[in-house]
């Protein structure tokens, strides 16, 4: 009776078990219930039907809001977009730059986080957490002066310099989380197969890491892309920078903020998006 009675027991509990939601990532992962939490814009998945929906639904209103406003409002919204835009070309160069830049910085980042020379280990650790710790649009302004008082440079290379710089160390710790997302057993299997240690992180952990990260780049890509509108206060003409300027000789200060945002925002969507095809293509060719 009392084996009866304890099995009984046994059998509710784990019924009960069975009611909650398990922390197991394994299960999270077969119950699709992964949460991606980033400061960028999603990047919309084929699978992920609600994300894919609200994207396009965030999209299309953007640029039909956008042309409307040009179209049917030309007085002062298509002024203001003509000359907001002009500030495009300053905007994604240093954010292309600033992106191939913090691409570099926080590789080196992340190999000498997970190096195993305790000196080198250290520098990256300091470098991170200096970093992270101090406001983007304090960097920008103190690397723009300190650089210019040193080397004369223009406003376009501090900033990408400031920006290649704060989102290296985020990018280091990209790298580092992705490295150590790749099982052990590939490393000592390589080296068993008469690979050196280099030339198995060059040739297998490497690639593999690439395609771990990817998601978190294409997020920090586009709120690089995002972020880049400070370069405005070191009078770097971005598209923000031209919308302040028409806003110091019009005073139409919301309309043209208004036109200044569905433009980042149909930038940023179409890059997420972009991200998003690369992302697929990699996983598909292996």
């Amino acid at each position: 009776m009392e084996n009866q009675k304890y099995d009984q027991e046994s059998m509710d509990m784990q019924r009960v078990r069975d009611k909650v939601v398990s922390k197991d990532p394994e299960t999270l992962k077969k119950k699709n219930l992964n949460i991606q939490m980033t400061d960028g814009v999603l990047i919309p998945q084929k699978d992920d039907g609600h994300m894919l929906n609200a994207w396009k639904i965030t999209f299309f209103s953007a640029i039909a809001l956008l042309a409307g406003l040009v179209i049917f409002q030309p007085k002062p919204y298509r002024d203001i977009f003509f000359v907001t835009i002009k500030g495009a070309p300053v905007t994604f160069e240093a954010t292309i730059f600033a992106i191939i830049g913090a691409l570099l910085i926080g590789t080196f980042a992340g190999l000498g986080s997970v190096s195993k020379r305790r000196w080198i280990n250290m520098i990256s650790g300091v470098y991170v957490e200096l970093i992270r710790g101090i406001p983007l649009l304090v960097q920008l302004i103190f690397i723009y002066y300190a650089m210019g008082r040193f080397f004369r440079i223009q406003g376009l290379i501090a900033a990408i310099v400031a920006l290649s710089i704060c989102f290296g160390a985020y990018m280091g710790e990209i790298v580092r989380a992705g490295i150590q997302a790749i099982p052990k057993g590939q490393m000592e299997a390589a080296i068993a197969l008469g690979l050196s240690r280099g030339q198995a992180f060059r040739y297998v952990i490497l690639p593999q890491t690439v395609k771990v990260i990817l998601p978190a780049i294409g997020n920090e890509f586009i709120s690089m892309l995002k972020d880049s509108s400070l370069v405005s206060a070191i009078a770097l003409s971005d598209i923000l920078r031209k919308g302040r300027e028409y806003i110091s000789r019009t005073f139409l200060s919301l309309e043209t903020m208004l036109i200044v945002a569905l433009i980042y925002l149909v930038i940023t969507l179409l890059l997420s998006y972009l991200v998003g095809l690369l992302e697929e293509r990699l996983h598909k060719n292996g």
